[in-house]
């Protein structure tokens, strides 16, 4: 096993989908994900301090997760070993609300780490967890004096973690990502194999957060969180499905051959296409906050019912909508790869945009779930209108989330877009009963 250093720190991007939404749960289709500068980082440390007796007498090694910006977010976990080769447990000790993604990031790292170096005995290890302020929407102690928040990376929320509000940014998924990233780094290798070894990483991020969510998904949020930027197409879901719950007969050894993929049957089939793909010179993707948020995964149910019902309806439309988001795609890799050439014209990224957004208009009327409901197109049509604006969407799932808007590399844009949200009122009656909302860029 690797001697270890005392403190390791990491850090994974959150994601903006850009076009792709629903579509990339079929393999048959691709998104485009774009990674951003706000991050999910972790620091673990190794604990110098006695160990404690387990209930079967055993000395125990004990893991303390912090993320400090929240109100009384502390949870301390006992390490346990399963029986049968079912891996690694922690249970957590007191009863403050149980973190689904901590706890199976924990259950899923400790158990690769376990098998791989052959060793039942972790130390004591303290897991600090800082969010940067874009991840959450603004509470009034986060905000605090005039500035405050612009100058500050990690904010003070002021609110219980589970009563924050999030921006749609993919916390869960950076938080899984960085968190099993750092403890195997940490208790497995030196920072410099980072690179030689993110495709594993890339493929335990992805179990733990299928399981931690109870369900498989695209991973397009995992993936960007590794990757960076791409051009993505799902994994199969049958790589995940016979893997099974932490504790069950065999479970170290089944993760790890997915980890590792030495699986002939099921190998990772995952497409990151582009890595490092970025926006064309002289332009700037912002995401504007908004106080409230969507059930997303119960609006991709509604939707992937609609579809199977309707299937020659569905079809025609993911088509249409797969070969504007190419072309969309294809445009901007163009004006990336010949910069200067284009003198800040992009009326062919706004026809695209606006194509895109129609189509995402025909699935909310077909489907009856508010991808791009009325509020939303009121908001985006004024957005567009602005000057320096190139076109905005709801990203990912759509509802009523952030939305994302492409504009010019221009503070006097930001500058217009923030005045414009501040004297921002909605005039239209939701089809879906949204509300009004309150957007900060």
């Amino acid at each position: 096993m690797t001697p270890t250093v005392s403190v390791t720190a990491l850090s994974a991007p959150g994601k903006v989908l850009l076009t792709g939404g629903y579509l990339c749960l079929d393999r048959a289709y691709t998104g485009t994900v774009f990674a951003l500068n706000a991050r999910i980082h972790v620091v673990v440390e190794q604990l110098q301090r006695a160990h404690r007796r387990g209930a079967t007498g055993e000395e125990e090694d004990s893991v303390i997760v912090r993320s400090p910006q929240f109100l009384d977010a502390v949870w301390e976990y006992g390490v346990q070993q399963c029986d049968n080769g079912g891996g690694v447990k922690v249970v957590q000790k007191g009863d403050r609300k149980r973190n689904p993604f901590v706890e199976t990031s924990l259950n899923f790292a400790l158990t690769y780490i376990s098998y791989v170096a052959d060793s039942k005995h972790f130390g004591s290890l303290s897991v600090t967890i800082l969010a940067d302020k874009d991840y959450y929407s603004e509470t009034a102690t986060s905000k605090g004096p005039e500035g405050f928040r612009d100058i500050h990376r990690f904010v003070n929320f002021g609110v219980p973690l589970f009563e924050a509000h999030k921006t749609g940014l993919g916390s869960s998924a950076a938080l899984v990502t960085a968190l099993v990233s750092s403890l195997v780094i940490h208790r497995t290798m030196q920072p410099e194999d980072l690179g030689a070894a993110r495709d594993k990483l890339h493929n335990l991020a992805q179990a733990a957060h299928c399981a931690a969510q109870g369900k498989v998904g695209s991973g397009f949020d995992v993936a960007s969180a590794v990757y960076g930027s791409c051009l993505y197409r799902r994994f199969s879901p049958s790589i995940l499905e016979s893997l099974g719950d932490v504790g069950s007969a065999g479970f170290e050894e089944r993760l790890f051959a997915i980890v590792e993929d030495s699986d002939p049957e099921h190998p990772w089939d995952t497409e990151c296409v582009d890595f490092g793909m970025q926006l064309p010179r002289g332009m700037q993707l912002v995401l504007c906050d908004v106080d409230c948020g969507s059930e997303t995964p119960s609006m991709v149910k509604k939707v992937l019912e609609w579809r199977k019902n309707n299937r020659q309806e569905a079809d025609t439309l993911w088509d249409s909508l797969q070969n504007n988001n190419e072309r969309l795609r294809q445009e901007l890799k163009r004006l990336a790869q010949h910069p200067g050439h284009h003198e800040l014209d992009f009326s062919d990224i706004r026809a695209l945009i606006q194509r895109s957004r129609q189509l995402l208009r025909t699935m909310t009327q077909q489907t009856g779930v508010p991808i791009e409901p009325s509020v939303q197109t009121e908001l985006l049509d004024s957005v567009t209108e602005i000057e320096g604006v190139i076109g905005g969407v709801v990203p990912g799932a759509g509802g009523y989330d952030a939305i994302a808007v492409l504009i010019q590399d221009d503070p006097a844009v930001v500058a217009r877009l923030t005045k414009h949200f501040k004297n921002w009122t909605s005039t239209v009656e939701d089809n879906f009963g949204g509300r009004s909302t309150t957007y900060d860029c």
